[in-house]
Order: C-alpha cells, then sequence, then structure tokens
C-alpha cells in the first residue's frame, strides 16, 4: 500500500535565490503523527505549506497517496491545515465556521449537518455553536479550529504550531486532547512546533530541520537518547559535549580520548580510529558521586568519572537541581530527585560526575 505522503528530493528556493528546504526526504505511514521540530527559519513551516499546496515546489516530488500532487491547487488536496492564528471567520458562529469547508465543496445540506453534528459532539462544542469566535476562549477556539479541519475528513492533517497562543496549562491539556483525537480517528498528522517538549509528547517520529535541512528523523526516545549530529545534541535534551579524538572502536562502544582521559560512549554512527568526535552526555544519564567514593564502586563506571566541584545544589520541589564545574572550568547542569541525593551536596563540596558508557553517545565533528 502506498504511504500517506511522500516526500522525495524536495527543494524550495525563493525568488532572491535563497534556499528554504533543501532535499528533504520523508515516507509517512497511514495514521502517524509526524512532528517538525527545529528553530526559527529552519524551513520547517515552508515545508508544511508546499505539502498544502500554499507554497510552490522548487524540485522534487510530492506524493499523497501515491498520487503526485505538486501543481494541484489546495482546495483539490485531500489535506486540511490549522493555522497558528485558527483562521476563524469572526462575522460567522461557531457552527457556520465549521461547516464553512463543506459549503465550499457543495455538499448537500442534510449530509453537511449530520457531519457538524458529528464533529460538535465529538468535541464537546454544542454548548457554543451560536456563539461567534470572539466571545469564545482559547481552547474554544482552537477546538473550533479542529473541528473545521477534520469535518471535511481530510487524508492528512497539517497543523502549524496551532497551541502556540495557549497558555501552559491549557496548551497541556490540549495536547492530550489532540493525541486522543489522532489515535481514534487515525488520520495523519504533520505537526510544526518550536517546543521540544510538544515534539516529544505527541509525534510517533519528529523531523529535526536546520538551515532548510534534515538532520534527524527518529522516534521521540532515540532522538533524545541518541542523536546523531552535534545540531541536535545541542537542540534537543540537557546535554552536555565532550569533545576528543576517537583512539579505539570495541564493538558498539567507542574511547574517546579527551582533555579529562579517555572516556567511554556508545557508537551511533560511522566512526574510524582518529576521528576528531564529541560524546553526548544527556544530563538524565548523569551520576554524582561522593569524592570518597570507594574503589570498587568507581569500577561500575569504568573511566567514566570526571572530578567536578558542585556550585550550587537548590531543592526545588522534589527535585534537587545542581550545577558541577569540571576541572577546566566548565559547568554542567544535572537534575535527581531529592531522595536520592538529599543532604549528600552542598554548594563547594568534592564530588565525581560520572556515567556508564551505554548512556552516552559519541558522535562524529
Amino acid at each position: 500500500m502506498a504511504h500517506d505522503l511522500q516526500l522525495s528530493h524536495i527543494g524550495k528556493v525563493y525568488d532572491n535565490g535563497t534556499p528554504a528546504v533543501i532535499d528533504f526526504n520523508l515516507d509517512v505511514e497511514k495514521g502517524e503523527f509526524i512532528a517538525f521540530l527545529g528553530p526559527s527559519g529552519c524551513g520547517k513551516t515552508t515545508t508544511l505549506r508546499m505539502i498544502a499546496g500554499f507554497e510552490s515546489i522548487t524540485s522534487g516530488d510530492l506524493l499523497i497517496r501515491g498520487k503526485r500532487v505538486n501543481d494541484m491547487l489546495p482546495e483539490k488536496r485531500p489535506t486540511s491545515m490549522i493555522f497558528q492564528n485558527y483562521a476563524l471567520f469572526p462575522h460567522m458562529d461557531v457552527r457556520q465556521n465549521i461547516r464553512f469547508g463543506l459549503d465550499v465543496k457543495g455538499m448537500a445540506a442534510a449530509e453537511a449537518d449530520r457531519k457538524v453534528d458529528r464533529i460538535i459532539d465529538k468535541l464537546g462544542l454544542s454548548d457554543v455553536v451560536g456563539m461567534r469566535p470572539s466571545r469564545l476562549s482559547g481552547g474554544q477556539r482552537q477546538r473550533i479550529a479542529l473541528a473545521r479541519s477534520l469535518v471535511v475528513e481530510p487524508d492528512i492533517l497539517l497543523l502549524d504550531e496551532p497551541l502556540g497562543a495557549l497558555d501552559a496549562n491549557l496548551r497541556k491539556s490540549i495536547q492530550s486532547e489532540l493525541k486522543l483525537l489522532q489515535r481514534e480517528l487515525g488520520i495523519t498528522f504533520v505537526f510544526v512546533t518550536h517546543a521540544q517538549s510538544e515534539a516529544l509528547a505527541l509525534s510517533d517520529r519528529i523531523v529535526v530541520m536546520n538551515a532548510g535541512r534534515v538532520e534527524q528523523i527518529s522516534p521521540p526516545r532515540e532522538l533524545y537518547t541518541r542523536p546523531k549530529s552535534l545540531f541536535v545534541a545541542r537542540f534537543i535534551g540537557a546535554n552536555t559535549l565532550i569533545p576528543g579524538t576517537i583512539t579505539q572502536l570495541n564493538a558498539g562502544e567507542v574511547v574517546l580520548q579527551t582533555a579529562f582521559g579517555p572516556l567511554m560512549g556508545e557508537k551511533n554512527d560511522m566512526l574510524a580510529v582518529g576521528d576528531n568526535a564529541s560524546l553526548v552526555l544527556p544530563a538524565e544519564s548523569v551520576d554524582i558521586l561522593p569524592a570518597d567514593i570507594s574503589e570498587a564502586a568507581r569500577q561500575d563506571y569504568g573511566t567514566n568519572l570526571i572530578p567536578c566541584k558542585v556550585t550550587r545544589a537548590q531543592l526545588i520541589g522534589h527535585i534537587l537541581q545542581m550545577a558541577m564545574e569540571l576541572p577546566n572550568g566548565d559547568v554542567i547542569a544535572v537534575e535527581g530527585h531529592a531522595d536520592k541525593y538529599r543532604g549528600q551536596f552542598a554548594a563547594g563540596a568534592q564530588a565525581f560526575v560520572a556515567w556508564r558508557a551505554a548512556r552516552s553517545t559519541v558522535i562524529k565533528h
């Protein structure tokens, strides 16, 4: 069966010669939730608009369920798009806004009414159907935009930072609803966001973009724990990067000679002895050990121990946040449950930063 969506060597160059998207490749299965994630100006919204048909494609092929749609008008594509500002019609009430797409398609009134009633009920909008958007909350307007997009039964729903205007608590609530709704409907979602937490929480796979190029496409946990480029390692999560030179390759493990001596991590790319590389150490993978830890206990970490000094230890709720200064002056942040470190480390204390090789990754420069 054909993929719901395929982007094959897609490129976009603006009229002034500036490349916006470069050689983008992606195959999306039916019912997948895909997030495009990256900094402002990386090309994620431009790519979404090319899928929708609002931006022309300079090169490559865009296929929806096996059909090439490069030159198809937006209204002819089996897609629907939710914009960041929702783009609701202020002069229409909720029901009219939701029904608008069906009226444009010329659907028979009775059938359109059934579809609108069903989506209003599903999204809990029955109490506000006669109201105009200006009288509604941000969460209600978000649901109206979602209802208007879903009522036309698209093959693919495109979402351009649709939660960006909501406050933090409402945003989290709508995230949960969105994920449940997507699973229930089985519709393919392509979601643009600059918020890591949103992408990690909602998506089946994340496409990380940088300067128009795809840096990595991975499920959330793999992206978070096994970055494949320096950009991803710096962009996702809270990682410490320790540069060095590869001296040994032992099956899946890599030995990196660094300013702190030989350190070990897991291989995540094509590497060779002599390569310049960095060890990527996620904050969650770090253990803080007391300076007087026994030799037997140290052996659990091999050579992956670096002496450090605690420069800050602050309890926030049940989480202890610490800043650790390494011998070269670099400071790394470490978080741990209060029960794990309670009473052990005060500011000024000497300690070790330690980790097991399998919980860090070595990536080539």
